[in-house]
């Protein structure tokens, strides 16, 4: 077992583990780094996304494909941002002009849990210039 500091609290190596593993910082997750267009907004990760939770997340699209949802056209596409990846969706849509694979955005909405997976129905999005996500 490890050795007790002065304060009465075992500094073994699994305490020194889950100190490194735990979040020393307990302020809200914020973007990764503020570039630009998104300097000064509040994004959720998406790997902290919980089901009915309104979130702000920004990424890059990975995946744009055009699905039938209960026989109306919908645009589908998986957003990204290196923690997780969530689905967005935007029904009656077949095409939305800078949605294509690559593009970096900022999409806000109510998480919604689809099979076990988060997704974004018709969000609110703002596109980012090429570099920005």
């Amino acid at each position: 077992m490890g050795s007790v500091n002065a304060s009465g609290k075992s500094s073994g190596p699994i305490r020194r583990l889950l100190s490194r593993l735990s979040p020393h910082d307990e302020r809200p997750h914020s973007c990764p780094e503020p570039r630009g267009a998104e300097a000064g907004r509040d994004c959720t990760p998406i790997g902290a996304c919980g089901d009915r939770q309104i979130v702000k997340v920004i990424g890059t699209l990975r995946t744009v494909t055009l699905r039938a949802r209960a026989g109306v056209p919908a645009l589908e596409a998986e957003l990204s941002d290196g923690s997780a990846s969530l689905s967005v969706v935007w029904l009656g849509r077949r095409a939305i002009a800078g949605i294509e694979p690559g593009t970096a955005l900022i999409a806000s909405g109510r998480i919604a849990m689809h099979h076990g997976r988060p997704v974004l129905f018709n969000p609110k999005y703002e596109l980012l210039p090429p570099g920005q996500e």
